[in-house]
């Protein structure tokens, strides 16, 4: 694959989506859908919309947020299947696959929170290859390719020396489908109180994207989506840092551990790459 050409080519759809972004951010976001714990906007499609433009041509599959699976690696055409029910779509990431979050962090940018963001990702072998995180508030571009390197706005970007939980800083989350019971929440508590701190700040892709700059020094979150967290953990790898994450589930969900490589993994194991 021709990476570089690939990574400029996302970067540029990313700040065209960005683009979009920044003026709804200070203008009416028109939220669609506000169920339980989730909230959609037009501002998520229409940025999908631009990326989806952009992306399309290369022939590689698509899993996007908003309509799912929406092409298949070596089609360029269009797939008829949306996102009303995402356990029926399936697409094999052992192929070359375009996978985005046009806006994680809607809540917050319903809000006026400034930590909201483009994600784009590319996996192929099950695995990532490159990511662009593009945060449009603060017009900070984050992006890399595993093995070559991790940049914010063309300055060299490294993770962390941090080495024990008592001096580190945990990134995490609640995602809106994950369990609230009192138990599980329990459980998480606990595999996260071992740290110095801890940080939520509503999107899961910032939140990796500043383990990968070392801001932070790992991030955990539990049935989490693969396009919040897809595009992050190619940072992370490129970086210099590494990842674990469990079996992904019908619904993308998964369970990932990021971090500076040097922290053992809240599941249980040393943080490592884990095709599945």
């Amino acid at each position: 694959m021709d990476t570089q050409n690939y990574l400029q080519l996302v970067e540029v759809a990313a700040r065209k989506a960005g683009s979009l972004l920044r003026d709804a951010y200070s203008a009416d976001a028109g939220v669609v859908s506000a169920v339980g714990k989730d909230i959609k906007t037009e501002a998520d499609r229409a940025a999908e919309k631009v990326i989806l433009e952009s992306l399309r041509p290369t022939g590689l599959g698509i899993l996007s947020e908003e309509s799912g699976v929406v092409q298949k690696s070596g089609s360029k055409r269009q797939n008829s299947s949306v996102k009303n029910d995402l356990t029926t779509q399936r697409i094999n990431l052992s192929s070359p696959t375009w996978i985005i979050d046009p806006l994680d962090g809607t809540f917050n940018f319903t809000r006026g929170f400034p930590a909201c963001c483009v994600a784009i990702g590319l996996w192929a072998e099950n695995q990532p290859v490159l990511g662009v995180i593009y945060d449009f508030v603060s017009d900070k571009m984050y992006s890399g390719i595993v093995g070559e390197g991790a940049f914010c706005n063309d300055e060299v970007m490294s993770v962390s020396t941090t080495g024990s939980y008592a001096s580190a800083s945990l990134a995490t989350g609640f995602p809106s489908a994950r369990d609230y019971s009192d138990a599980s929440l329990a459980d998480s508590i606990c595999k996260v109180q071992q740290f110095k701190k801890i940080r939520m700040i509503g999107s899961a892709a910032l939140s990796i994207a500043h383990v990968a700059n070392g801001a932070l020094d790992a991030y955990f979150e539990e049935d989490i989506w693969l396009w919040d967290v897809a595009a992050g953990l190619a940072l992370v790898q490129a970086a210099g840092g590494d990842y674990s994450i469990s079996e992904i589930k019908d619904s993308w969900q998964l369970d990932v551990f990021a971090s500076n490589g040097l922290l053992s993994d809240l599941r249980g194991k040393k943080a490592s790459k884990n095709k599945f």
